[in-house]
């Protein structure tokens, strides 16, 4: 199992810096009994010239703010704050390249009703390929995304996360490295905390937005992909038309841009390593770790 943190780690809580071994919530939280909370998934890389940089943290701190809204959590944190207290937290803990956890939870309430308050922790930690870095064997999963007349899919609340784990742990249970979720149409949506492309012809294809949460690192590779001069397609597609590609990948801030060798133990037609998918995936890896100048970045001591 993955060591999160030791006697010594910090992380930001409520106002103040504390070790994590000694941080304590209260267990009626309505987040515990209920998942109602919302977090972000933040990446900072060592960069070239030495740097810790915090890859694109507007966008994920302002996301934690519009989920946080979108399920009706008081939120009293600006971005330009919690960013300053995230390099912070990374240097306090000598953290270069790190695995950023900022979480919006509720205090004590076993009712439904709404909260005057919220409280909001931010943990960082090393952390390997989420995915490791060979190319996946995937399954389609027999769960679907959930129906987004139920939930606010923009929303990156923790209990929608329960149908990921569900869906992960059955592929992975029957000797796949992960699941492809499709949505209540039957379309290809997303894997398990990750968006997905495919490539055919030259010509990439991601479902739209609706069904799937729109990723950070999917709009990333949205603005390499107009950078190279690959064409997009943001459009609904099927399994089949999966099985028939060129090449496919997932990608999202924790697994960053990986391919995938077979879909239901059909292997793509490519060869990985030809594919305008892998350009993608190489030039992802250059920009997260092009240093960038920030009055915020703080190297790491």
């Amino acid at each position: 199992m993955t060591k999160y943190y030791d006697e010594n780690t910090l992380m930001y809580l409520n106002g103040n810096f504390v070790r994590a071994a000694d941080a304590r919530m209260d267990f009626y939280s309505q987040s515990l009994h209920y998942g109602y909370s919302v977090f972000e998934g933040i990446r900072s890389y060592s960069t070239t010239n030495g740097s810790t940089r915090i890859f694109k943290p507007v966008e994920h701190f302002d996301r934690l703010k519009q989920s946080a809204e979108a399920i009706n959590m008081p939120y009293e944190w600006t971005t330009d704050e919690l960013i300053q207290i995230t390099y912070e937290l990374l240097a306090k803990n000598q953290l270069g390249d790190a695995y950023i956890r900022p979480v919006v939870y509720a205090p004590a309430n076993m009712s439904f009703a709404p909260n005057e308050h919220s409280y909001i922790l931010i943990q960082a930690w090393q952390m390997a390929p989420f995915l490791g870095e060979k190319l996946l064997r995937v399954r389609t999963s027999s769960f679907q995304r959930p129906n987004p007349q139920a939930f606010h899919m923009r929303a990156k609340a923790a209990g929608h996360y329960v149908n990921s784990i569900i869906a992960s742990q059955e592929a992975r249970a029957n000797g796949y490295d992960e699941a492809l979720l499709l949505d209540i149409n039957g379309h290809v949506a997303e894997a398990p905390g990750a968006n997905v492309f495919m490539e055919k012809n030259g010509i990439l294809f991601t479902p739209p937005a609706g069904h799937i949460l729109p990723g950070i690192t999917r709009a990333t590779v949205l603005e390499i992909a107009a950078q190279l001069q690959l064409p997009v397609e943001e459009v609904h597609f099927q399994v089949s038309d999966m099985l028939h590609a060129d090449a496919a990948f997932f990608c999202g801030t924790a697994v960053e841009v990986i391919g995938l060798a077979s879909l239901d133990d059909q292997p793509f037609a490519a060869k990985w390593e030809t594919t305008r998918s892998a350009q993608i995936q190489k030039a992802y890896k250059e920009k997260v770790t092009e240093p960038v100048a920030s009055t915020t970045t703080v190297p790491v001591a």
